[in-house]
């Protein structure tokens, strides 16, 4: 627009040979120019970095921050916005630079996001803006910065049915977990914080390094989680969101009271549950699984997970199955445990 007026200004002052409408396109191609060079000392040596705690989580207001460092000498910068987006959940969002970005200086700016899809998603900075130095006029340039996340499915609640299949438990039996039963669960270096009572002292001289012991730990009967993702038993996409959140939250649960033995989803093979990171693993493959043309069977036997001399299937293991048009039931051994 101001270009345009300019552009009347300067016809005006042909066609009347006005000297005053020649001095008023003089001052407005000088605004034009000025505001170009400073708006391009303005970006000039600005550099910015995304920064965000993976993983994301659908329903959950999470931060997203842009560090911003004025790597100039002298010239701080003013007015700058960067705009933002969560691609697959088609979120738009923007930071922006409330004050002056002093020379040397660095900052961080947030926003906060709150993803409404699940999946492996893009966060990309797509623009950065900048006002200065009129205020009117609005300078924009592409820019690029990238970082891959992993949004988890909902936490939802849900309601247990069949109270006697969670309570009853089988005394003596040790689950495969971080505990203090005095089974060897494993071994692992020493990090700060350990008691010195669970070195290894014969691992130690062995590997030159201080070594950890991990022992089992007594608990109730564990359970093995499965999903199935067969596209004949979820045929409605709203319920398979629904079985996607209902089974990460009934896992944490689980993991939390000590009772997740292992996990797996459509035809994977189980994957044991010891650590945070074993679940986080199986909340990672929650959250891109899909609905698939494949009949996957449930895998009772036991494999590797069996303990050595058992050859028994495998108990407790927890499938899940579509009710109604909505709703989605949890089964333990073919008993109706818990529903959403």
């Amino acid at each position: 627009m101001l270009i345009l007026f300019s552009m009347a200004i300067g016809v005006a002052a042909y066609n009347s040979s006005n000297n005053i409408l020649f001095l008023t396109l003089s001052l407005l191609l000088g605004c034009l120019i000025l505001s170009g060079i400073l708006s391009w000392l303005n970006f000039f040596r600005l550099s910015w970095r995304l920064e965000l705690e993976p993983p994301l989580r659908v329903g959950v207001e999470h931060t997203i921050a842009l560090a911003v460092r004025n790597e100039k000498r002298w010239l701080p910068t003013y007015g700058m916005a960067f705009e933002l987006e969560l691609e697959k959940n088609e979120l738009n969002f923007s930071v922006a630079l409330a004050g002056r970005l002093d020379a040397q200086h660095d900052t961080r700016l947030n926003s906060a996001v709150r993803p409404v899809r699940r999946g492996a998603d893009f966060l990309r900075l797509v623009a950065v803006n900048s006002a200065f130095p009129f205020g009117f006029l609005r300078k924009s340039m592409p820019a690029f910065a990238e970082r891959s996340v992993t949004v988890w499915p909902a936490v939802i609640h849900y309601r247990r049915i069949n109270s006697a299949v969670w309570e009853r438990s089988s005394e003596g039996e040790t689950q495969r977990r971080i505990g203090q039963s005095g089974d060897l669960l494993g071994l692992r270096r020493y990090q700060a914080g350990d008691a010195l009572r669970q070195i290894h002292w014969k691992a130690t001289a062995r590997m030159r390094q201080f070594m950890v012991r991990q022992d089992a730990a007594e608990s109730g009967e564990l359970f093995f989680l499965w999903v199935d993702v067969s596209k004949s038993r979820w045929s409605q996409s709203e319920q398979f969101e629904l079985l996607c959140s209902f089974a990460a939250s009934l896992a944490e649960d689980l993991f939390k009271l000590g009772r997740l033995r292992a996990a797996a989803v459509g035809d994977d093979a189980w994957r044991p549950i010891h650590q945070s990171r074993d679940l986080e693993f199986f909340l990672d493959r929650l959250a891109i699984a899909e609905p698939s043309e494949i009949e996957a069977m449930a895998t009772v036997s036991a494999g590797p997970l069996q303990r050595r001399g058992d050859r028994s299937r495998l108990r407790n293991v927890i499938s899940f199955r579509a009710e109604g048009a909505r709703g989605v039931v949890a089964y333990v051994n073919g008993e109706r445990t818990a529903t959403t």
